[in-house]
């Protein structure tokens, strides 16, 4: 039994995600902006729920040091928070681009650091990103979460090869249109479910270590 960390986990992905790990028996963290939906998914599953905006740098090490005080080290850690801001490069406000940034790509490295530590004392843990088929395409009006999808590649890549020798694993999952709110908008039909993604990263959770640095298109 692992203790797994899910940021994003109070719906699409992230929910599936937990309801995913849960069926294997291991204990959660779930991590959210505020919302009845985190803390009824904690409830339905008997998880720890911590509220957190992942664009604060103060509120990600307290939700961390809540974690290892509640449950103990972090063996998996599925970041999958993400948000987008619709706008043409020419209109887009530097806050929002800033925001994106914060949230998609600064939030996984924050949280990647925080728990590496423990990992690499113990010779073993997960770190699964989950990217976007956004970050090899270009899509018009989403310059900032095509940059920093493609960015979390970047840092999947790079993390993989500095902790692959201490038996750390580090993958990205990169699905194409899924079922979720923020698909909604887009002009793309979804091609898979939330629960289909959360399927594949529960399968890279235990799977064989020479897959670190690895990043997987899903499209259902």
């Amino acid at each position: 039994m692992s203790i797994v960390l899910i940021t994003g986990a109070s719906r699409g992905i992230g929910a599936a995600c937990a309801r995913r790990f849960a069926r294997d028996g291991h204990r959660l963290a779930l991590l959210a902006r505020p919302s009845p939906g985190l803390l009824a998914l904690a409830d339905e599953l008997g998880a720890l729920a911590i509220e957190c905006d992942l664009a604060d740098e103060a509120q990600i090490h307290a939700a961390l040091d809540t974690v290892e005080l509640s449950l103990g080290p972090v063996d998996v850690l599925v970041n999958n928070a993400g948000i987008v801001h619709r706008h043409t490069v020419q209109g887009h406000a530097t806050a929002d681009w800033d925001h994106v940034m914060a949230v998609n790509l600064r939030a996984p490295f924050l949280l990647a650091r925080g728990v590496l530590p423990g990992m690499l004392a113990r010779g073993a843990g997960r770190i699964l990103n989950v990217s976007s088929i956004s970050a090899t395409s270009g899509t018009p009006g989403l310059s900032a979460y095509c940059a920093s999808k493609a960015g979390l590649l970047g840092l999947t890549r790079a993390l993989a090869a500095e902790v692959k020798a201490a038996g750390v694993v580090v993958v990205a999952v990169s699905p194409g249109s899924v079922e979720t709110d923020m698909l909604v908008g887009s002009g793309f039909a979804p091609d898979m479910s939330p629960e289909d993604v959360a399927e594949f990263i529960a399968f890279l959770a235990a799977a064989p270590k020479a897959v670190t640095g690895a990043s997987v298109e899903v499209f259902g």
